[in-house]
């Protein structure tokens, strides 16, 4: 089991949560330490963002619950029906995502007060706030780890297992279930690159001059995530009809076999260009044999002629020959990106490393 940065920070929250409220002399020091459990974010860009969502329910929850008890008093029908409008007020406001704090302050707030209501009302709101602000501190002494490095890492690893699941099913029948739940799997882990992306996204550059190279680098893992998909495509699309592929005629077979072959080393060539373990202007096309799009188009229309009462297989191969023509086109754009970076910010690429295999 992996133990992660927020969960450290999520403790050191705590901690200084309660320590700052017994500190203040705070009767409840406990509330603040539920505040800072919801204030913790894997980013500083995050935390600010949630610093002030949560104020601001924090502040809709205080004025809902002091306008409840002193003009109709703290029933429990009166808690619902405060709790209703709470929730409305949250979302009009479009901070859904902060309806939990609002509603904690407002239960505790309205629950029956010991002595002076005013009082009582100020020091559990200010018990809150000091574990949200104890939160949005540690994300700024904390700070997060480099996502660029995981992001990458994420894509390369998937690229590595899609390839090689699209060359095993392009030669040989796989195993049908085991493939299936490996598309899935492969499918979530697409889509959880995404956050990664979104992450590295809002890093915080300190320095005006690492802008520019980190856009065009955003653009550069953009495209890897979508070629990613194109292939996870392909792969999908050999599953699907595996059958018919493999009783199509051979120098059908072959020919996609070569081309795919082409493209995923392509691929490979392209991510080991970006991480500059190859010349950044040295072209694939220079080392290895060149991707003919035309052939694979020229070999369906063949199989067409030929074809008699074969038209839904024939329709299954052109979407499988689509799949893979949309997959190179997705592989030149990428390739020419990664050039593109590599003549204008070369020095700004250091800290992208291919990943160790027992990394992964």
């Amino acid at each position: 089991m992996k133990v992660g940065a927020r969960v450290f920070k999520t403790g050191i929250a705590i901690v200084i949560a309660i320590y700052v409220a017994i500190l203040l002399g705070i009767p409840s020091p406990t509330l603040a330490a539920i505040s800072a459990v919801f204030a913790v974010q894997p980013t500083i860009y995050r935390s600010y963002l949630t610093l002030i969502d949560q104020i601001q329910a924090n502040i809709i929850g205080f004025l809902v619950a002091i306008t409840f008890v002193i003009f109709f008093g703290n029933e429990p029908l009166l808690l619902g029906l405060a709790a209703i409008i709470t929730i409305v007020i949250n979302l009009q406001l479009k901070n859904e995502k902060q309806l939990t704090i609002s509603l904690v302050t407002l239960i505790l707030i309205m629950e029956q007060p010991e002595g002076d209501f005013t009082t009582f009302a100020f020091w559990r709101v200010f018990a809150i706030l000091i574990g949200i602000l104890s939160a949005f501190l540690v994300n700024l002494i904390f700070l997060p780890p480099k996502y660029e490095t995981k992001l990458f890492s994420r894509i390369h690893h998937t690229t590595d297992e899609i390839l090689r699941w699209i060359r095993i099913g392009s030669r040989s029948s796989t195993e049908h279930v085991h493939l299936k739940k490996d598309i899935k799997r492969l499918k979530e882990t697409v889509n959880k690159t995404d956050q990664l992306y979104d992450m590295f996204q809002e890093e915080r550059d300190y320095f005006k001059r690492n802008k520019i190279p980190k856009a065009r680098k955003l653009v550069i893992y953009r495209y890897m995530i979508a070629t990613n998909r194109r292939a996870l495509d392909i792969l999908k699309r050999l599953h699907r009809f595996e059958v018919e592929f493999h009783q199509m005629p051979n120098d059908f077979q072959l020919e996609v076999q070569e081309q795919l072959d082409i493209l995923m080393r392509k691929h490979e060539h392209i991510h080991l260009k970006f991480t500059e373990k190859v010349k950044p202007g040295c072209l694939y096309a220079e080392t290895e044999e060149q991707y003919n799009k035309q052939q694979l188009i020229e070999v369906v229309r063949g199989f067409r002629i030929n074809a008699t009462d074969e038209t839904p297989v024939y329709y299954h191969m052109v979407t499988l020959i689509s799949a893979i023509l949309e997959y190179g086109d997705y592989l030149e754009h990428l390739e020419m990106l990664v050039n593109s970076f590599h003549s204008y910010h070369k020095a700004e690429n250091k800290s992208v490393q291919l990943p160790d295999d027992d990394q992964a």
